[in-house]
């Protein structure tokens, strides 16, 4: 089994009597790319915060690395990298005399500067003063400084927030990049799932500071997964027959309608009714987007 990174057990956080996290059990593995999820003001900032030890928790417990993030914190934030927000830079300093700040707080070598701007594809522009940058320029900076300590956890908080497309793309692929090629493990939030969809292998979702799914980005697709639907002569013979043949479907509009079918099935299901003598004019997958699955997820219908 792997080990796991970070845990977290009954974790509540209040502000004024209400709750802003509550009974929140997080649990991330090594080598994660762990998408935080939830519509904005779901608790997601305050969890991060949480995490990073800038607020304490009101109960519950927080190990990152095995160990008591109350007893241990320094310990613990030597090896945390984070981007809450947005990044933090002096817009007349060039990128690396930004970064040069950072490293004589953390006092790792001056190599340091050079591979963190090489990770985060910034080589070429690092004299240039950080106000000219792009957002997306801005953001990859944002990251290089958390990554100068050489950090075993990533914590980014909305890193795709306000990009265009191509930003985003970047910052995605370089997120992608950080199990892979540097033995990082990341959580990364956001409010799209399309884009946790896309570089996650795990998901919880938030919703009102409680955790409402927690799963395989895998089995989160598969949980959304649609329905095939076949146009077919004959439609309610066509269902009689393959209903007798063990495939359990309804007739929606003389269309047939079927969930849960893999490649395998519905190749059969086609085979029998052509050989039963049923023209096929269409078959069609309708799937459930992710979005509407999150959608359904915090709106409480589906919590199981």
């Amino acid at each position: 089994m792997s080990e796991t990174i970070i845990e977290t057990t009954g974790l509540l956080k209040k502000y004024k009597g209400r709750a802003a996290v509550k009974d929140l059990n997080l649990n991330i593995r090594k080598g994660e790319i762990y998408g935080f999820l939830g519509p904005n003001g779901a608790g997601k900032t305050t969890t991060i915060r949480l995490l990073l030890g800038l607020i304490a928790p009101t109960a519950g417990t927080i190990e990152i690395f095995g160990k008591d993030l109350r007893h241990e914190k320094m310990n613990i934030l030597r090896k945390v990298g984070s981007l809450v927000e947005s990044p933090s830079y002096y817009g007349h300093l060039t990128a690396i005399q930004n970064l040069e700040v950072i490293r004589r707080i953390l006092n790792v070598p001056k190599s340091r500067i050079s591979e963190v701007l090489d990770i985060v594809s910034l080589t070429g522009e690092e004299k240039r003063p950080v106000k000219g940058f792009s957002l997306g320029m801005k953001q990859r900076l944002g990251i290089a400084s958390a990554l100068l300590g050489n950090p075993e956890l990533l914590i980014l908080d909305e890193p795709t927030n306000g990009l265009d497309p191509s930003g985003i793309q970047e910052i995605r692929d370089l997120i992608k990049q950080m199990p892979k090629e540097h033995g990082i493990t990341v959580l990364v939030s956001s409010h799209l799932l399309s884009e946790i969809e896309l570089m996650a292998n795990t998901v919880g979702i938030l919703h009102q500071g409680s955790m409402v799914y927690q799963d395989s980005i895998t089995n989160l697709q598969q949980r959304a997964a649609g329905e095939m639907r076949l146009v077919v002569s004959e439609p309610e013979m066509a269902l009689s027959f393959v209903e007798n043949q063990g495939y359990a479907g309804v007739l929606q509009n003389g269309t047939l309608c079927f969930t849960r079918m893999n490649d395998t099935t519905v190749a059969q299901l086609v085979k029998v009714l052509v050989e039963k003598g049923h023209a096929i004019y269409r078959v069609e997958e309708r799937r459930q987007s992710l979005e509407e699955f999150f959608l359904q997820v915090v709106g409480g219908v589906s919590h199981d």
